[in-house]
């Protein structure tokens, strides 16, 4: 076998295109009830590049830093986003966020713990919390999509933001 060469992937969106406006709508649905919670747009990208980050999704990464500078996160906490809990760089409700994160995206490491789930609910709203859980769920699911279809990072450039 040639491991040099590629294996050619299944293009999902044009093979199942219900099932891909399915999965968009999902995402569009997260974003409208964290948006409805009053879960900060920058929170979710925070979220997403964590998951990503666990999940080894390249495209995932390189899409959504791409939309946290655009939505004017820093350098710094971006790079410093794999080593969160050792730095002073993130909020509590953040830390907690990123807390649920990880459990929600590694719940095969013991589920999503009492500790965690308790610590997000002690700074967030139940419509906050599940908010969350949506954001990471649904980043979750597209990472396994980049990464099982090969998704090739770099071209992707965010929409700028219109007044």
């Amino acid at each position: 076998m040639n491991t040099t060469d590629p294996v050619s992937r299944v293009a999902l969106k044009k093979i199942t295109p219900d099932v891909s406006a399915s999965m968009g709508a999902l995402h569009a649905a997260a974003v409208s009830a964290a948006r409805d919670a009053k879960v900060e747009p920058e929170l979710l990208e925070l979220i997403r590049i964590r998951a990503s980050q666990l999940n080894g999704c390249a495209f995932c990464l390189d899409m959504h830093t791409k939309d946290a500078r655009a939505a004017g996160e820093t350098e710094q906490r971006i790079y410093a986003l794999n080593a969160w809990r050792e730095t002073p760089f993130f909020t509590e409700q953040e830390r907690a966020a990123l807390a649920l994160t990880e459990a929600v995206t590694l719940v095969h490491d013991g589920h999503v713990p009492d500790d965690v789930y308790a610590g997000a609910a002690a700074v967030f709203d139940e419509a906050q919390v599940a908010a969350l859980i949506w954001a990471a769920a649904v980043i979750n699911a597209y990472n396994r999509i980049a990464i099982a279809t090969r998704m090739v990072p770099g071209g992707y450039q965010p929409v700028p933001k219109t007044g």
